[in-house]
């Protein structure tokens, strides 16, 4: 794959695309489903699509770990929601309900929620647990997500 090329996985129906980087911001298009590839909101992840969007995108991919029944969960939901559309070119972003996706959060050993983690080429590459205010969140990211 050139240089220039990245893979990035459909947020809509998890399909392998190849995209120009400078491109991303342009909204582009999955060339199976049609919709847009890039979502500005998070990605719902699950067992069955998680593995391949941590290991088959170029872009780092940020993890909201959370439960329906957690406070500080919900508190932090907004935030996370809000810097996804802002960062949506740059990561993409998925929340996982570890209640309902079990193994997932088994195998990343998540004993606290919300537990946040970055992912590059498949392997994690920051993990904080807690909610964070916008501007925490926005350094921790900063300080954190690989250049693509």
């Amino acid at each position: 794959m050139s240089d220039s090329l990245i893979q990035i996985v459909c947020a809509s129906c998890s399909t392998k695309n190849r995209l120009a980087k400078d491109k991303l911001n342009n909204k582009p298009v999955c060339g199976k489903c049609g919709k847009l590839v890039l979502s500005t909101k998070p990605v719902v992840g699950s067992d069955k699509n998680f593995s391949r969007f941590v290991t088959d995108n170029g872009l780092p991919v940020v993890v909201d770990f959370w439960a329906e029944w957690c406070g500080p969960c919900k508190q932090f939901a907004p935030t996370f929601e809000q810097v996804a559309g802002e960062m949506f070119a740059q990561a993409c972003f998925v929340k996982l309900d570890t209640e309902h996706n079990q193994n997932t959060a088994g195998g990343y050993n998540i004993r606290s929620i919300p537990t946040l983690m970055i992912f590059h080429h498949g392997k994690e590459i920051a993990r904080m647990s807690g909610a964070l205010p916008k501007a925490q969140f926005t350094q921790w990211l900063a300080q954190n997500l690989p250049a693509v």
